[in-house]
């Protein structure tokens, strides 16, 4: 799967996410910090910014699916979410991940750099990548009305 991965510094767990998302198969495409040709004070390291570059690739159909952090996670997954097309969800256990992804067909996965240690981190992505969209048809007709106009 192409995964574009996004954080604004390259604390906590942001060194990580390239390599434990290359571990599990797929083919990363950085943003941010994490790419490795940006400084830190350059303005596409900005949360606001990295952020929404990576929920662009996939709206735009170059990654399948996002992984954006900062530090609380807070303000990636709003940066994210603004993005026509993309559902991120801000998750901080396996279980939330799994459920973002199962009913509420999230596209883009929203980390705290924080929050997490190596091991969440590794349960995490594997619940995330492991869990599929639900084809019931009230988890179907839930998501439906996302499309809606308000």
């Amino acid at each position: 799967m192409r995964i574009s991965v996004a954080a604004d510094t390259r604390d906590g767990i942001a060194p990580l996410l390239p390599a434990a998302l290359t571990r599990l198969g797929h083919q990363v495409t950085a943003h941010g910090a994490l790419s490795g040709t940006r400084a830190a004070h350059d303005a596409a390291c900005v949360w606001s910014a990295c952020a929404r570059e990576a929920a662009r690739d996939v709206a735009e159909g170059r990654a399948d699916q996002a992984v954006v952090a900062c530090w609380t996670g807070t303000g990636a997954s709003i940066a994210a979410n603004k993005v026509p097309g993309v559902r991120a969800a801000l998750c901080t256990d396996a279980t939330t991940a799994a459920g973002a992804r199962r009913w509420n067909d999230a596209n883009v996965l929203a980390l705290s750099l924080r929050l997490l240690s190596e091991p969440v981190l590794e349960e995490i992505l594997e619940a995330w990548f492991a869990a599929a969209p639900s084809t019931e048809p009230e988890d179907v007709a839930a998501l439906a009305l996302l499309e809606q106009a308000p």
